[in-house]
């Protein structure tokens, strides 16, 4: 994974218990009709505590609707923070009741899902919004800790394999280990304050970028996030931890394969013409008239990278927080909820949440941006694609 700026460390909180009883006052002795109306697990009666707008919802009593994630998932993300999250001062809400572990964990993440502010979510939830942003920041602190291993390169040559074969029953690319992409994370900062003039991008918006290498399943394999919307897609690929172990010969160095006589084919990635053309990243043609070949090339290398446009379409539309236009963030604390984003947007697809399958599927996640245009050519990389061309046409000699 790439650097991710604006880390910190955690200061040691003094250990407390939390009561999680939920036990209620009053008498002992109860009706059957009293105990019938009991809540029946932690979500029938958390629910019962939401107000406002998100309380009238005829699709409140549905846990996936207020979180997008299943109860399954759910119980997974707790069992990752438990130990962080109940260890520290306990919160409470406005009924003085204080907030156990689900509790806290579902109000951080109806805030980075919703991307509510503060006070909506802490008015909803019954909570001070100063909890609430305590909460969330406890929350993402422990999930930069706990939650790494669900983003990480793949670490074995069967895993590597499995990759390959999926990107290569997608449109026939042949040891091809990953898409690349990269999206903008808008902002709205102060124009008084000059310095503010650096995250000024192409479009004139103050944003930051995520750049990020998608595997056949829109799983992150690689990120790197924290440059300024002013800073171009092959900058941020050349100033990346990935770049240089590529160059190094410590990344896509595992087994090639034969074209043709005398012509092997290294591991690669692909990526849009926003990117040099180097050994280990491809890129499509550009101009006009081109043969039918490259044109064929193109067709599938589009089709293929489409993966990495859905992934961040749908970590935006997952997790929307990151979506829309951001309020004077903290730009050195922003990486942190997008790393954290990223890890949610995995542990999703890595337990298999179905929830995800019911939501619409699209590749549009930077809306009103220009494609980029990079004029670096490694002539070695161009050779190798022309041949790469010819092979999936047909038209390549044995």
């Amino acid at each position: 994974m790439g650097p991710i700026r604006g880390q910190k460390r955690k200061r040691k909180i003094v250990e407390k218990k939390v009561d999680r009883s939920g036990g209620s006052g009053g008498g002992s002795s109860s009706t059957s009709s009293e105990k019938d109306e009991q809540p029946k697990d932690w979500w029938d009666e958390f629910s019962r505590r939401i107000t406002g707008p998100l309380s009238r919802s005829k699709s409140l009593k549905k846990f996936e609707s207020v979180f997008k994630i299943s109860r399954k998932t759910f119980n997974y993300i707790c069992s990752l923070v438990k130990e962080d999250m109940i260890k520290s001062s306990p919160f409470s809400a406005a009924n003085g009741k204080s907030l156990g572990l689900n509790d806290q964990v579902a109000v951080a993440l109806r805030r980075l899902g919703s991307g509510e502010s503060l006070v909506i979510i802490g008015e909803t939830f019954g909570i001070n919004q100063s909890s609430v942003s305590q909460i969330t920041w406890r929350f993402i602190e422990s999930m930069e800790k706990r939650g790494l291993c669900h983003l990480k390169w793949p670490s074995t040559e069967a895993e590597m394999t499995e990759v390959k074969s999926k990107f290569e029953k997608m449109r026939g690319l042949p040891n091809c280990c990953g898409a690349i992409d990269t999206t903008h994370i808008a902002m709205c900062l102060p124009t008084v304050d000059n310095s503010n003039d650096v995250w000024y991008d192409s479009e004139n918006n103050h944003s930051m970028i995520l750049q990020a290498i998608v595997d056949p399943d829109m799983r992150f394999r690689d990120i790197v996030t924290g440059w300024p919307g002013s800073v171009n897609e092959s900058s941020a690929l050349r100033s990346s931890g990935f770049f240089n172990l590529c160059e190094k010969g410590n990344r896509l160095s595992g087994k090639k394969i034969q074209l043709c006589k005398g012509s092997e084919l290294r591991e690669y990635i692909i990526g849009d013409v926003g990117f040099p053309l180097l050994p280990w990243l491809v890129t499509p043609y550009q101009g006009k008239h081109l043969s039918e070949s490259k044109s064929e090339f193109n067709k599938r290398h589009f089709a293929t990278r489409m993966v990495a446009q859905r992934a961040l379409a749908r970590l935006k539309e997952m997790w929307g927080i990151l979506q829309g236009t951001m309020w004077r963030p903290d730009t050195n604390r922003l990486p942190r909820i997008i790393l954290v984003c990223c890890l949610l947007h995995n542990i999703v697809i890595d337990m298999e949440d179905e929830v995800q399958d019911e939501m619409p599927l699209t590749h549009h996640h930077d809306p009103g941006y220009k494609q980029q245009i990079c004029d670096s050519v490694d002539k070695k990389a161009s050779m190798l694609r022309d041949k790469l061309s010819l092979y999936l046409s047909g038209s390549l000699p044995p």
